[in-house]
């Protein structure tokens, strides 16, 4: 059975009915129990506006363009079985490459980018969601091979989407997103391989970055003992108000190790760079230490050797959050919603209008954004 529901109210609010009571017998189940939440009234849309990607003699370019529903639906993941009219999407480091062609991350065009949305349920071919229910969408491949949420509706299958936790408002939900998503993912998982805070020192890289703010905030409110690790000297002061107590310069961890062991410093890491940063860190784990790597912009090549494995028992954990199963996404989320804290969330987080993705896109892939950026698509 689906968690729990939120529900929005309609464009026209009318009063809602108390559900039938369910016949007792064979094939019957127990509705789903919803809850309520106040997202604001939604005025019927005349014309869905989106960031479309093309490609042609001029390159690939975003631009803010209407888009008609039978492109939305074309552009849609086969078997899609819900629309939702979106209310925020986010901008992730690869929602920056989606929309300037990079990395082959978008195979067609006329494209539209944003692998992150949540949204309000306006039509549904599946009993596990209604008109009115709130839903968050991430990862599957939504923004990269199918049409995603930097636009005003989106089409999507019922089964990827998850209901948004109770205590989590639409607008925190995306400054959460798949970054803050790929953040508990990680720290689920050296949670499941013995860290607790006495373990010792636990480096975040890419610290200031999305996937580092939300690690960071996390960490520190669960009771570690964080060392940021970035090359920006003005978010020192930004990092330790989200609870870093240390601060790294991550040149230190850019030279390639000179030995396969190095003297043991963290207990754990939660890494989004990879390449020589990852190798520095392997060599520096304690006995039993486990580090949860997330990403490669420091590069897909890892130069390390097996000693740190076969002597001091350390263990590389692959964190994936594109396709992640429903179930552990949902565990994932309650997670936030309980552990997170909103005040420092609210305060890593940006919000822009649609209008502006592109720009904030150009910034993402220079590294020059700091903690979270929200796209409101109805400003």
């Amino acid at each position: 059975m689906k968690g729990s529901r939120k529900r929005a109210k309609a464009a026209k609010p009318v009063k809602a009915a108390k559900p039938a009571a369910k016949k007792k017998g064979k094939g019957a189940a127990p509705a789903p129990a919803r809850g309520r939440n106040k997202a604001p009234d939604l005025p019927p849309l005349a014309r869905c506006s989106a960031i479309v990607v093309t490609s042609g003699d001029g390159g690939v370019v975003p631009r803010l363009s209407e888009v008609q529903d039978e492109a939305l639906r074309a552009g849609a993941p086969p078997e899609s079985d819900v629309t939702l009219r979106v209310l925020y999407s986010t901008v992730n480091f690869k929602d920056g490459l989606a929309l300037f062609g990079r990395a082959g991350v978008v195979k067609r065009y006329p494209h539209v980018p944003g692998v992150d949305l949540v949204g309000v349920v306006e039509e549904s071919q599946v009993k596990s969601w209604r008109p009115g229910d709130l839903a968050i969408m991430g990862g599957f491949r939504m923004g990269e091979l199918f049409w995603g949420g930097f636009a005003q509706r989106a089409r999507a299958r019922g089964d990827w989407l998850v209901p948004l936790p109770e205590g989590l408002t639409p607008l925190r939900a995306m400054a959460i997103g798949t970054a803050g998503l790929t953040s508990m993912l990680a720290v689920i998982a050296l949670e499941e391989h013995g860290l607790v805070p006495a373990s010792g020192d636990i480096v975040v890289t890419g610290a200031a970055g999305g996937v580092g703010s939300v690690a960071v905030a996390l960490l520190a409110a669960l009771g570690f003992r964080v060392a940021a690790a970035t090359g920006r000297r003005e978010t020192h002061g930004y990092l330790k108000h989200l609870g870093a107590r240390v601060i790294l310069d991550r040149a230190m961890l850019a030279v390639p190790p000179d030995k396969p062991l190095l003297p043991a410093r963290f207990a754990g890491a939660i890494d989004t760079v990879g390449g020589t940063t990852l190798a520095n860190i392997l060599a520096s784990l304690n006995y039993g230490g486990s580090v949860a790597a997330t990403g490669l912009v420091g590069g897909r090549d890892l130069a390390t050797t097996v000693i740190p494995f076969l002597l001091r028992g350390i263990n590389l954990l692959g964190i994936e959050a594109t396709n992640c199963p429903v179930p552990k996404r949902e565990a994932a989320w309650r997670r936030l919603a309980r552990d997170l804290p909103m005040n420092l969330l609210d305060e890593m987080t940006t919000v822009v209008p649609l209008a502006q993705v592109p720009e904030v896109g150009r910034r993402i892939l220079e590294g020059k954004v700091q903690g979270r950026v929200v796209v409101d698509v109805n400003a």
